[in-house]
Order: C-alpha cells, then sequence, then structure tokens
C-alpha cells in the first residue's frame, strides 16, 4: 500500500487514507514540519504502507529542496518509495510560469537542477516524473530528449494524473458517461502513450492522482455504486498495461476543499438542489474519497470497493485474452480480465456495468484445467445507491471439462476462482 504526500494535494491509492495539504499556488505556502514527518514515518511503519513524497517546485530551490529530501530519506527510511518534484507542472504556464516559454523542455531543466541537487545529498535518491495533469504528451518529450542527459537521475517512473470529468457543474459528468466504452478506451489511449515513452527509459509508469471528477467529486456520481464499478475497470485495466500503481484521490473535506479555493463545487450542485446543511453532511466528502470520514467514524466508500474488488488480483499476472472486447461484441457493456494467481490459480474478474441487459458467460479454463469454481460478487440495489458490497458465495461448483458457466446481472461484478 501507498500514500502520496507533498505541499500540493496528495493522493489516495487503493483505499487508504491521503495526506492532504493547501494547495500552493492558490493559498498561502506550507511548510512541512519536522514534527509532521517524523509523525508520518510512524504512521507508515505502524501500517506496513510506503510513501510517494512530493518535493516543491513552483517556488522551490535546489538547496531547500535537497535540505527537505535529506530529513525526509533519513526518517522515512526504507518506507519511501521515491521523490516526485512538482505537481501538474504542464498547468504552471497558467500562473507560475511564462505561458510563451513553459514547457516539457524547460520543466525537463528545472526539475534536473532541484533533482541534482537532491541526488547530491542523497545518493541513494529515487524519482517519479513529470506528474502531469492531463498533458502525457510531456512523457513521450521527455523521454525522447533523456538520451542526452548526461549521468541522469534515478528515475523509475513516469507519472501522469487522471479524472474523468469535472467539476461538478458539469453535466456532461454522468454515470452513462463515465461507465461508457469509449471512456476506458480514451484510457487505453492514455496508457498507450505512457507505456511507450517509460520503455524508452526503462521505467515504469503510475497514476498518482485521480478519480471520477475533479475538484472534490460529483454527488450521485462519484459517491454511488457506479464510482464502484468505474474504479474497479479502471484500475484492473491499467494494471493489464503493467502500470505499478492507481493513487485515486481523497482525504478529508476541508483539506481538498482548501485547495480549490474554500468550497466543493458539489456542496453549491446540492444546495442549488435544495437540500438543507443536514443532507449535505451526509454525503462523503470529498464525494470521490475511498474513505468518508464522519465525526470520529471512517466509512469505506463505494469507490473503494471497487478497489478493493480489483485487489484481489494482488500479486497475480495479468493474462492477455481480450475478453473485454469479446463481451462488448455481444452488445452488453461490460469489461473482463483474468489473471494467474500467486498461489498458481486463476481467477476472472467480469464487470457488467450496463444499467439493464444480464450476461451470461461461458468460461473456459482449458480442457485439462479442473477444481472447484468459487465466487464473488461487487453489488449493489443499483448504479445510483450510495453503497456497495463485496460478498462471497457460499456454495461452490466444479470445472465441467474445463469450463464453467456464470450470469452477472446488470451493474454488478463477478470474480470466478478455480482452486
Amino acid at each position: 500500500m501507498f500514500c502520496a504526500l507533498g505541499a500540493t494535494p496528495a493522493s489516495l491509492l487503493t483505499g487508504n487514507l491521503s495526506l492532504t495539504l493547501p494547495n500552493q499556488s492558490i493559498l498561502k505556502c506550507v511548510r512541512l514540519t519536522p514534527e509532521a514527518v517524523r509523525n508520518l514515518a510512524e504512521f507508515l511503519q505502524a501500517t506496513s504502507w510506503n510513501c510517494i513524497y512530493g518535493i516543491g517546485m513552483g517556488t522551490n530551490t535546489p538547496a531547500r529542496s535537497a535540505e527537505e529530501a535529506l530529513f525526509v530519506a533519513e526518517t522515512l527510511a526504507d518506507r519511501l518509495q521515491y521523490f516526485q518534484i512538482g505537481n501538474e507542472a504542464d498547468l504552471f504556464d497558467r500562473h507560475l510560469r511564462d505561458p510563451k516559454t513553459w514547457s516539457a523542455k524547460t520543466y525537463l531543466e528545472e526539475w534536473l537542477a532541484l533533482a541534482r541537487a537532491i541526488a547530491a545529498r542523497v545518493p541513494t535518491a529515487k524519482f517519479g516524473l513529470p506528474d502531469v495533469a492531463s498533458n502525457v504528451s510531456w512523457l513521450t518529450e521527455i523521454a525522447d530528449q533523456w538520451p542526452s542527459i548526461q549521468v541522469p537521475p534515478h528515475v523509475t517512473t513516469l507519472t501522469h494524473h487522471y479524472y474523468f470529468g469535472g467539476p461538478a457543474t458539469n453535466p456532461g459528468v454522468n454515470t452513462p458517461n463515465l461507465l461508457k466504452p469509449a471512456t476506458m478506451q480514451k484510457v487505453q489511449n492514455t496508457a498507450n502513450i505512457a507505456r511507450a515513452a517509460a520503455s524508452k527509459i526503462g521505467a515504469r509508469v503510475r497514476m498518482t492522482e485521480g478519480n471520477t471528477c475533479y475538484r472534490g467529486g460529483k454527488p450521485g456520481v462519484s459517491d454511488v455504486f457506479a464510482a464502484a464499478l468505474w474504479a474497479a475497470d479502471y484500475s484492473l485495466l491499467l494494471a493489464s498495461n503493467d502500470y505499478s500503481g492507481v493513487n485515486l484521490h481523497g482525504g478529508t473535506g476541508r483539506s481538498v476543499a482548501n485547495s480549490v479555493g474554500g468550497t466543493l463545487p458539489g456542496d453549491a450542485l446540492l444546495e442549488s438542489k435544495g437540500e438543507t446543511p443536514e443532507q449535505i453532511a451526509a454525503h462523503p466528502h470529498p464525494f470521490y474519497t475511498p474513505i468518508g470520514t464522519f465525526g470520529s467514524d471512517y466509512v469505506l466508500e463505494p469507490v473503494a470497493y471497487g478497489l478493493k474488488f480489483a485487489g484481489s488480483f494482488s500479486g497475480g499476472t495479468l493474462l492477455k485474452a481480450q475478453l473485454s472486447a469479446r463481451l462488448q461484441a455481444t452488445g452488453v457493456n461490460a469489461t473482463a480480465y483474468a489473471a494467474k494467481l500467486s498461489g498458481g490459480h486463476t481467477s476472472v474478474i467480469i464487470l457488467n456495468k450496463d444499467a439493464a441487459a444480464d450476461l451470461e458467460v461461458e468460461l473456459d479454463f482449458g480442457s485439462d484445467a479442473s477444481g472447484v469454481v468459487q465466487t464473488e460478487t461487487l453489488h449493489a440495489p443499483g448504479l445510483d445507491s450510495p453503497e456497495a458490497h463485496v460478498t462471497t458465495s457460499t456454495k461452490s461448483d466444479s470445472l465441467k471439462q474445463g469450463n464453467c458457466s456464470v450470469i452477472v446481472p446488470h451493474a454488478t461484478g463477478l470474480r470466478v476462482a478455480v482452486i
């Protein structure tokens, strides 16, 4: 498990807590204290999580970044995965840099100055870059420039963000659009570009911040069961593209609101629909968070259940079987993924995102395959339900000549494992 931490809004991976601080470009500059980093180290040790640590770029200097990195590296020790310098630098031309000259090339020049200063103080330092908001062509440009860099810093990961859409007031951010096949095709297109760039420099790819709807999510889309199916599909699609991880944004409502100007657009949307403050408070804040905070209670939200469901493949090897294309050829909005798990068992996840059509699937595990078939279901009363559940069936069956037939109801996920 990972958390991501920095001086700009941080992120969340696979259903865990995010640590979020105000965005320097919107509010006053916030400096992390040594005590905060020590507390983080204790938290990471207690949870066995790893950390991607963000070093500010917008107003930073090489000397200051190196000093911070040295203290962080010594304090976090083996819990530190790598340093990420800057956040959404492709947007710096809007507020921090001259739009006439700011580019992937000038970014890389600034990045190298900071990274080399850090590497001089922390020789074992590893890095991720460029953490773009959306312009993945920067990954290609940086990879093309990389061979010309003399003694480059140790970059393990090319990174980018992803939000399906936004903000909450955008009518195009809705459940049908979130779940339609074209949405995941765009995700695949981005992955194609990112993977090609990473392969040029011997790195992996990671989606380091994202979710359903930017600026805190949209009520009725980000906080309902549809988001669970989306999260499972999105994370599995990236895993099938050899991404090293997915960080979905979360945190507390106040921290995320501070990072986007003081209020969440989703709250204004609910107010315009006549909801009372008490009704608004019943929603998770931010609306897309995997873990909702209600007083002293922490509640898994639908998106977290989607991540948990997909996480059943953790440690396994994704198999290239083109299952999604075969399902969608039937006219049903469904995707599927298969994996060989660490214990040698084969597992298949089918996500029926269709709002109306059930799906009957015949699974062929090979004529020589045998074993007991077990199933687990990701479900809720409906796509718009503010809940999600993962239920393991108490019944089991056996393969018949290597085959089994399953029915996946509409708006449901099904995991089939042969053990």
